[in-house]
């Protein structure tokens, strides 16, 4: 059980990663990723998820909650790109299965619950770590998003792809993206909608699907864009993934449903 609560661990945190995202009508706007140049933003992120696996015929259910920080500062701001400087600064999470209960604190390592050490160690070595993102100005990756961890690219959260036309309230545009998770290659499907339009926020709505040879789900959820700057600056996110865990020669069907929320300041 130890070892197959550590191989999920990871898979968790890729997804929260990955997961991972209402207005008054008013003319068309044109989305552009511009930020203030200089300018240090906080992203917070929270999720709550609820796995369920089968194993030898029986139902185990895990609840994980996690709290991630990450600042980025905007270094250099072009009507063509801008380039981030990143970095996580915490990571917060905690694991029930069964009675027992396992922790991790960044900000109290000391606390850590031994059954997560091996994963933890990852973690913290990816806190406190710069790391330098490049995006075009429709909120695209310069730099193949391959080359950056997990955890230090939850900035695609709150960047993300816009159409070069003018949008309207209900006009509709799609992204699609491919990426190595826990070495395993994940298309995401995404569709959004934009429900309102004003002066501070467009407000959108999305959906999704995820697509692996071992993995399947969906997302939906909602998200308020500013477009002075192009970043979403809060919202929320709800997932059902499907996957198996080959461990120790046996195949564990799990089901994960989470909901989690962003906001940044």
């Amino acid at each position: 059980m130890k070892k197959t609560i550590r191989r999920i661990v990871p898979v968790m945190l890729a997804f929260v990663a990955l997961t991972t995202l209402s207005f008054m009508a008013k003319d068309g706007v044109t989305l552009r990723l511009r930020p203030q140049q200089g300018k240090t933003y906080t992203i917070t992120t929270k999720a709550n998820m609820m796995t369920m696996m089968e194993v030898q015929g029986q139902t185990m259910n895990m609840s994980q909650v996690y709290e991630t920080r990450q600042s980025f500062t905007a270094k250099e701001v072009s009507d063509s790109q801008s380039i981030f400087e990143a970095q996580v600064e915490a990571i917060k999470m905690s694991i029930s299965q069964m009675g027992m209960k396992l922790e991790y604190d960044s900000d109290h390592p000391e606390k850590t619950s031994p059954m997560l050490a091996g994963q933890t160690k990852e973690m913290e070595e990816s806190i406190k770590k710069p790391v330098t993102i490049t995006y075009d100005a429709l909120g695209n990756f310069i730099i193949p998003s391959d080359s950056i961890d997990v955890f230090e690219n939850q900035m695609r959260d709150v960047i993300i792809p816009f159409p070069e036309n003018e949008l309207t309230v209900g006009s509709k545009w799609n992204a699609k993206k491919t990426q190595s998770i826990s070495n395993k290659e994940i298309t995401v499907n995404m569709e959004y909608t934009v429900t309102a339009i004003s002066k501070k926020s467009v407000d959108i709505s999305f959906t999704g699907t995820v697509e692996s040879p071992d993995l399947t789900g969906t997302y939906n959820g909602t998200a308020s864009i500013n477009p002075q700057t192009g970043l979403i600056t809060n919202g929320t996110t709800k997932s059902n993934i499907s996957m198996t865990l080959n461990e120790q020669g046996m195949s564990i069907p799990m089901t994960m449903i989470g909901t989690s929320t962003i906001e940044v300041k």
